[in-house]
């Protein structure tokens, strides 16, 4: 049950690439702690406070970042990269202590949760320090949270401010090897994802000019990541394919047919078993949403809802849910 799960995270991720909003999502992404409210006006001149040189109360100057976000950034030390805190997937492992940690209006009672947590999403050696990061990264997104957000994110002009501040902010309270452990690789997307926008908004450039523009950018990217962009494409076409052969209740026979010439036999058996399993995830969805209707909250639905979903798919059922209802308007 878990594999269509992570096709939709999949997916959804990759539709808001081919709209052209990777960069906004990943400033969206790192949503403000409850009760930090936002302030218009307030938040964007704090973080430009940090550019001159003077950190927040209770944060630390990023040393080793560059202030210039669209400046080339350094490479991640040699030292960083032999230290078993700062590995690729730390933002997620803290995402995903603060998630379990629960909502709170107050950070440090926040904090005083994670202190209980923290070591069962770190080796025992590395508690220490995971948790006096962790403590700063809750006041990293309330001081993120303080920042006015661009009216227009398909503006680059706008987009390209607000991703400074955003930098501006991380570098008050990450030293460098921290902040590449965080925020280097969806930096590099970043950058990459607004070149790209400023280079379709631009008016004045030919289609000859716009061509060695993109080209210019592809080249910009890490060879890694211009391979993760490579395979990401290939995913996006299947996923759009998958999509178009929904809405047109293609039957499994022609979808078959279709997918192997693309992708191969192997692919187009993996793609009909996802198809299976998706059709099976949004029966049980159904069934869920008609039983509420009939007979509102209570024992009888949630024993419906342990039957019907394993414990990782019901942390998911109210996204879903709601992904429905915007869909459906």
């Amino acid at each position: 049950m878990r594999r269509p799960l992570q096709a939709r995270a999949a997916a959804i991720s990759l539709v808001l690439s081919v709209m052209g909003l990777a960069g906004w999502w990943l400033l969206a992404a790192d949503s403000p702690m409850p009760g930090s409210a936002q302030t218009p006006g307030d938040g964007n001149a704090r973080a430009q406070s940090s550019l001159q040189g003077t950190p927040l109360a209770g944060g630390r100057p990023g040393a080793g970042a560059k202030a210039d976000f669209f400046a080339r950034q350094r490479a991640a030390s040699a030292a960083a990269a032999d230290d078993p805190l700062l590995v690729d997937g730390l933002r997620n492992t803290l995402e995903a202590l603060l998630l379990e940690a629960g909502d709170s209006s107050d950070p440090e009672a926040l904090k005083q949760r994670l202190a209980a947590l923290v070591g069962k999403h770190f080796a025992p050696g590395l508690a220490t320090r995971a948790l006096a990061l962790a403590e700063r990264y809750v006041d990293y997104r309330v001081a993120l949270g303080r920042l006015r957000l661009p009216k227009d994110p398909t503006d680059p002009h706008a987009l390209r401010e607000a991703m400074q501040a955003r930098h501006a902010v991380r570098l008050q309270f990450f030293d460098g090897p921290e902040y590449d452990a965080l925020f280097a690789r969806e930096a590099e997307l970043d950058r990459y994802t607004l070149a790209l926008l400023e280079i379709a908004r631009n008016p004045a450039m030919t289609a000859e000019q716009r061509a060695q523009a993109l080209r210019d950018a592809d080249n910009e990217l890490p060879a890694a990541r211009r391979a993760e962009r490579a395979e990401a494409t290939a995913h996006m076409e299947a996923a759009a394919q998958s999509a178009a052969f929904n809405a047109q209740n293609t039957d499994p026979y022609t979808r078959h047919a279709a997918r192997s010439a693309q992708y191969g036999e192997p692919a187009a058996h993996a793609l009909a078993q996802l198809d299976r399993e998706e059709q099976h995830w949004q029966q049980r969805l159904d069934q869920y949403t008609q039983a509420r209707a009939q007979q509102g909250e209570g024992p009888a639905l949630d024993r419906l809802r342990i039957q019907l979903f394993s414990a990782d798919e019901q942390q998911r059922i109210d996204a879903a849910l709601a992904l429905r209802k915007l869909q459906g308007s």
